[in-house]
């Protein structure tokens, strides 16, 4: 399976940045005409994602930005490209302070929720409760205590299921959301007992509609 390319957490929830992100990079130091320069030349433009553009991590794990030029990025925390970016600008600018904020962090909320969709997370910090607040909570159909959260990194995809009835659900790993992840709630039986009944009773009502129809037919040439 290919790699997602997008920036996952660590087992602490440190986001890591990979391949393909999309990133936001400002830069404020003592020099108006750099702080400019750099923040104006974005490479990549998000479309639905975002109004601005970003600085995409290539193929290879580089992204090419104002001055430093094409710059290992992939497998470092947003801290730690933060303090190195700002240590190479250093060269360039004057107290170089640098931010950066994922453009493409991603949720997607799927099942039996009233709003189901994919979610932009601006602070790459999420957890399954404010997932499914996004989507409107759960039906009156959705199973709490069988949630599945389905996950993909580094090209491998793995399934956990939680119980939201249990506190011990916030300390498992899968209850703060990772990029791209997909949480999944489970219809429960009773509306499989009623979507069955509503299929039996279909044809029952087609049929009848279709003999009263006959009948008005016969009435009317009488």
């Amino acid at each position: 399976m290919a790699n997602t390319g997008a920036a996952n957490n660590n087992t602490n929830g440190t986001v890591v940045i990979h391949q393909k992100d999309i990133l936001n990079v400002t830069v404020n130091s003592l020099n108006p005409e750099s702080n400019l320069l750099f923040n104006g030349n974005k490479n990549v433009g998000l479309n639905n994602l975002s109004t601005r553009g970003g600085y995409k991590v290539n193929e290879n794990g580089f992204v090419n930005l104002p001055l430093i030029g094409d710059y290992k990025i992939e497998g470092q925390t947003i801290e730690e490209a933060q303090t190195e970016i700002a240590k190479r600008l250093s060269a360039f600018v004057k107290s170089p302070v640098v931010d950066i904020q994922l453009l493409n962090f991603k949720i997607s909320v799927i099942g039996e929720v009233n709003k189901p969709s994919t979610f932009i997370i601006t602070d790459e910090n999420v957890n399954l409760l404010e997932a499914l607040g996004m989507a409107g909570d759960m039906t009156v159909y959705g199973r709490r205590e069988n949630v599945l959260v389905i996950r993909t990194e580094n090209g491998r995809r793995t399934m956990n299921r939680l119980n939201l009835n249990k506190v011990e659900s916030m300390d498992s790993p899968y209850f703060n959301l990772k990029q791209n992840d997909i949480v999944y709630v489970e219809p429960d039986k009773s509306k499989a007992v009623e979507y069955s009944q509503s299929t039996r009773l279909a044809p029952i009502v087609v049929a009848s509609i279709s003999a009263l129809a006959v009948l008005a037919a016969v009435l009317l040439r009488r």
